[in-house]
């Protein structure tokens, strides 16, 4: 008796044109910025969808999902104020600097659809409620790792391109004063499960097929 196989729930296409991304942004960001660069949530994230893509398991891309679409929907937000000169936060600046080769900001603009991305992955692979506490997990091992060990802001003059203040763990931008430095990490620490993962948690449960 013949057998059918599943038909793929994630198209080819799109697997195809997302490793094809990340084989450029990979070795030139490990090239320009360093391994450390890879910290960041968002460049997490892009990992984590790169491997639920071409397993279409649901579990990776909804750690993704549920880890940066709200950071990211900030940076599209603060991207599209500062067309009109107007940022909410600052966030995109670098978006904008003319001694920012195009190249570099071109490869940025993941930001941009990778939220756009992961919901319409979300919806053809369903949401893992395991997610959010695997995310939590996961990303208080790493903001520990970048407070301890990580460079703290200003930039290093010998080495500009070094990332620094990696996840904000030091201030939004440049290191706050309003509070103690150990007040400001355990805001960073709490905003994970309370403003980032928790909303976008129950918004996935509320209109997301469950895996």
């Amino acid at each position: 008796m013949a057998t059918t196989k599943n038909p793929a729930k994630i198209p080819l296409t799109a697997k195809g044109l997302y490793t094809a991304f990340m084989a450029v942004l990979v070795p030139f960001y490990w090239h320009n910025y360093g391994p450390t660069n890879f910290l960041y949530f968002c460049d997490l994230a892009l990992f984590l969808t790169l491997y639920g893509m071409w397993t279409e398991k649901s579990l990776p891309i909804s750690m993704a999902a549920v880890g940066i679409l709200i950071p990211q929907a900030l940076w599209v937000a603060d991207f599209a104020t500062n067309l009109f000169g107007q940022p909410l936060a600052g966030l995109t600046d670098y978006m904008f600097e003319a001694h920012n080769p195009l190249f570099n900001r071109s490869l940025s603009l993941f930001h941009g659809w990778l939220p756009f991305l992961l919901i319409w992955l979300v919806a053809r692979v369903g949401y893992d409620r395991r997610a959010a506490l695997l995310w939590i997990a996961v990303a208080w091992v790493v903001l520990f790792v970048c407070y301890l060990w990580m460079p703290a802001p200003p930039v290093d003059p010998s080495d500009p391109n070094k990332p620094f203040n990696i996840n904000y763990v030091f201030g939004l931008k440049d290191a706050q004063t309003w509070m103690p430095e150990l007040a400001w990490f355990a805001i960073v620490i709490a905003a994970q499960p309370f403003a980032v993962v928790g909303p976008t948690h129950l918004l996935l449960r509320k209109f997301a097929t469950r895996a």
